[in-house]
């Protein structure tokens, strides 16, 4: 199988600028994750290894990777103020 790093690379870098363009950071994670796959087939050698030997195992360890960073982002940056709304009394009771 081709070593294709390079792929996943540039398919970060276009989620981060897709990112960039929308309103929430939805795809942030997305974007850390593929940066993340495609620096690790790099570093793995021409032959990349098992990751890029299995297109599931590579699939599988990018969802994971997206999650875990999605996470660490969402704790890192947090909820925004006025992003939830919490109700202290019902419309309906008055």
């Amino acid at each position: 199988m081709l070593s294709i790093w390079w792929a996943w690379l540039v398919a970060g870098f276009a989620l981060l600028a897709l990112t960039a363009l929308m309103p929430e950071p939805i795809l942030l994670g997305f974007a850390v994750g593929a940066a993340l796959i495609g620096v690790i087939l790099l570093l793995s050698g021409p032959f990349g290894g098992a990751l890029a030997a299995s297109l599931p195992l590579t699939l599988l360890t990018f969802a994971v990777l997206s999650f875990v960073a999605w996470f660490i982002l969402r704790r890192w940056m947090g909820i925004r103020r006025g992003q939830v709304k919490i109700w202290k009394r019902d419309i309906n009771e008055d």
